[in-house]
């Protein structure tokens, strides 16, 4: 769907990513993430043993050289502003870098964000200081990488007011979850759905729909244009996928960019950790021996903040208590003491102390597993001290009976607060 570009590829895409300014789309509370989301919104979530979501989107562009960003924020955004100011703030004034933390602070008529299309109406004034030839708009609360000049590219050759990025997603999984669309042979959007619960399948597949991934590019006075005459629509909703979308597939040049790997042609990896289901498999994903997502690929860094800490250690080494890793991702400042850690995730800082054994678990920052315990197919919370002798999701009902969540597939959720912890802490 895409053509080739001009000779002068390398420059063409370079011109394209300094005269672009990316706005990441932060805001969201991430609700189906249940009590991971209490007290952090779901870009600030923790990922891969030592990343936030909001790392990745934030990446993507460095590696792009797109380095005119700005982050909106609106749910409880302290945990997710502190990691910006901390990770975030090396960028150049003076080589037109940034990037610019933009909370919702009632610019525009006294309102909070109201959907997505409103937040970045309340935020035109800050965008026009930046003259921009073109505006990426980006989700920021999904795991996957991308290089962002590419989809520029695309978009410039189409010639389009705007085009959306999108991957072929199971119909199942798109359901009441995911905007899909319809594209004539060109790749020229003609229909677009906001989360139906019955998308219609890829033409020539009956188990597929194209889904959008809420990464967008826009001409900048396209932009100006429609998020205006939205703000103005009294009974919009003033969000892109149920309003600002299907009110322009019509009578503008509006494309789909399918995402694919640039080697292979294949579509490429990316993943909604959305549900906590889909939040531990994308993360159980990574101790496999060759994940799709690779975690080790020096030309496409993932960066973060993350202090300055110790090597992971591992000790004791007897019968019955032999501190080891298995098949896991074992971060710094780790200490896995005459116990045995299988097929898991161990982010920063967490202790698990002897003759216990943890398998097919998250254990997010700052835990602490105290002896002879038994942790089986969980996620544990920031923060989670875990009393000697406590079994988790070996039996679900009892899991579920200590106020324990429980999901669908039997994994179990474990926070500070059931535990009887400080329940105001931000994380």
């Amino acid at each position: 769907m895409i053509t080739s570009i001009q000779k002068d590829d390398g420059r063409h895409v370079s011109r394209l990513t300094r005269d672009t300014v990316a706005l990441i789309l932060a805001g969201g509370r991430g609700s189906r993430l249940c009590e991971l989301t209490t007290w952090r919104a779901k870009p600030a979530l923790y990922f891969g043993g030592k990343f936030r979501i909001i790392d990745f989107p934030l990446s993507n562009c460095i590696n792009s050289g797109v380095r005119r960003i700005g982050v909106l924020t609106q749910y409880k955004a302290h945990s997710l502003i502190r990691h910006l100011v901390h990770g975030w703030s090396w960028f150049q004034a003076s080589k037109r870098e940034f990037v610019e933390i933009l909370p919702a602070s009632q610019r525009v008529g006294g309102e909070w964000y109201r959907g997505t299309a409103d937040a970045v109406y309340q935020n035109l004034d800050i965008i026009r200081t930046h003259s921009p030839s073109h505006v990426l708009i980006l989700a920021g609360d999904h795991i996957y990488k991308m290089d962002y000049g590419s989809f520029l590219a695309g978009h410039a050759n189409y010639q389009a007011d705007m085009t959306i990025c999108c991957i072929e997603v199971p119909l199942e999984e798109a359901a009441g979850e995911l905007g899909v669309m319809t594209v004539d042979e060109s790749g020229r959007v003609i229909a677009f759905d906001e989360k139906p619960e019955k998308p219609n399948p890829v033409p020539g597949k009956t188990d597929v729909c194209l889904a959008s991934m809420g990464n967008y590019v826009f001409n900048t006075d396209f932009l100006y244009e429609q998020v205006i005459k939205d703000a103005d629509t009294t009974d919009s909703q003033h969000d892109f996928g149920k309003d600002l979308i299907p009110s322009v597939i019509k009578n503008y040049r509006v494309y789909a960019y399918p995402f694919r790997d640039p080697d292979t042609g294949k579509q490429a990896y990316w993943r909604d950790v959305g549900t906590l289901d889909a939040y531990w498999e994308a993360n159980m994903e990574l101790v496999s021996v060759s994940p799709q997502l690779n975690m080790y690929d020096r030309q496409w860094p993932i960066f973060t903040h993350q202090w300055q800490s110790a090597p992971a250690k591992f000790v004791f080494d007897e019968p019955g208590r032999r501190g080891e890793a298995i098949q896991s991702m074992v971060s710094g400042d780790c200490v896995v003491s005459g116990s045995s850690v299988k097929n898991s995730l161990l982010f920063s800082r967490s202790r698990i102390h002897s003759f216990s054994t943890v398998s097919g678990s998250l254990v997010l920052p700052d835990c602490d597993v105290g002896e002879n315990c038994v942790i089986r197919d969980a996620i544990l919370d920031r923060g989670a001290n875990i009393p000697a002798g406590t079994v988790i999701g070996e039996d679900k009902d009892a899991d579920r009976e200590r106020g324990f969540r429980v999901t669908k597939k039997g994994i179990t959720l474990v926070t500070p607060d059931m535990l009887g912890g400080k329940v105001h802490i931000t994380r």
